[in-house]
């Protein structure tokens, strides 16, 4: 098949995409597919594979002076791109962006326009799921928990972190998270512990709103983190993930050695059972499509709650969801080559 990858785009997880990227064109090659990769912010330029793949993941996610240009530079480059003879005689796109642009419908709603079948969920679904506000209000209707939280909106948030701090206190308590309402890889997150001075809570809020209009303040819930893949309508084996210090910040997912995992998890049958249950739930709730990864808390009364759902989640060869699938005998090349399959069903 002919097949457009594409991978970076403008969001804060740039540097994620393309890493995944780099083992997904290497699986779709040795599938025998003709590939052609693209970043859309260079519009119609198509740059050499060397010069798109030569940055790694980063310790840290991209600044936001960084971010700020490239979004300068980039809104008119990926819509010339996408309606480009690029996208001529293609039989899919295969998504290998994250975050911003590439979860939340963005890329889907333009590929749609043209007429180009992708690989994930649709345009709703990726919209939905990338709004943690919405989705966990939708994912608590059905019955799934999720952390207590409350929702700040720059446009009235007046800046009284006395009166916030007294609404957190009452509310959802310390610690708690602060993160944005629609960025992945704990982008913008932090975890602000009780007792402290306002300036930490104040900084915390900040430093979300620069990454989105809409900032959650969540419950922190102490525990062990699980994660469990869909893909078509197979629930994959559970993995637990152990940061080896602090939290499971984007430093711990992107620092090798910095993080342990173990698939399967080492939980009980029934926690087993119930992990996947909840997963497929939550997945055919939001309408998810394809492939999907659901993030857990199991709390010290065995409890679960659901932290978000992720539609397109990370591809390299160590990513969790392939680890999930090699813990059940399918290897990276099926791997990608279901999801193209599924992806040209739906």
């Amino acid at each position: 098949m002919n097949i457009v990858l594409i991978t970076g785009g403008p969001s804060a997880e740039r540097d994620v995409s393309i890493a995944s990227s780099k083992s997904i064109v290497k699986a779709l090659r040795d599938l025998g597919h003709l590939v052609k990769v693209i970043d859309p912010i260079n519009g119609t330029y198509i740059a050499d594979e060397e010069e798109i793949f030569k940055s790694g993941v980063k310790k840290e996610s991209p600044s936001l002076e960084e971010l700020s240009e490239i979004h300068l530079q980039s809104n008119k480059k990926i819509l010339d791109c996408i309606n480009s003879d690029i996208f001529d005689n293609v039989d899919l796109a295969f998504l290998g962006v994250h975050g911003k642009f590439g979860e939340d419908g963005k890329i889907q709603t333009l590929l749609e326009l043209r007429g180009i079948k992708y690989t994930g969920s649709d345009v709703f679904s990726s919209a939905v799921a990338m709004d943690k506000d919405v989705s966990k209000i939708i994912l608590n209707s059905a019955g799934i928990k999720t952390p207590e939280w409350i929702v700040l909106r720059k446009d009235n948030f007046g800046g009284d972190y006395e009166k916030l701090n007294r609404t957190i206190s009452g509310t959802v308590g310390y610690p708690c998270v602060v993160k944005p309402n629609d960025e992945g890889s704990t982008v913008g997150l932090s975890i602000v512990q009780p007792d402290v001075e306002d300036v930490q809570l104040g900084n915390s809020i900040e430093l979300a709103f620069s990454y989105s209009d809409k900032v959650l303040i969540e419950q922190y819930i102490k525990g062990r983190e699980l994660t469990v893949p869909v893909i078509g309508n197979e629930v994959f084996p559970v993995i637990e993930i152990r940061p080896k210090d602090g939290f499971y910040d984007y430093e711990h997912k992107y620092t090798k050695g910095m993080t342990e995992y173990f698939c399967p998890a080492e939980i009980s049958p029934d926690i087993e059972k119930r992990a996947k249950e909840n997963a497929l739930k939550a997945h055919r709730i939001l309408g998810c499509s394809v492939y999907s990864r659901i993030d857990y808390i199991l709390d010290g009364n065995n409890d679960l709650y659901c932290l978000e759902v992720n539609t397109l989640p990370g591809m390299t060869e160590t990513s969790l969801v392939p680890k999930s699938a090699s813990a059940n005998d399918m290897t990276f090349n099926q791997l990608i080559e279901n999801i193209i399959n599924l992806s040209l069903q739906k």
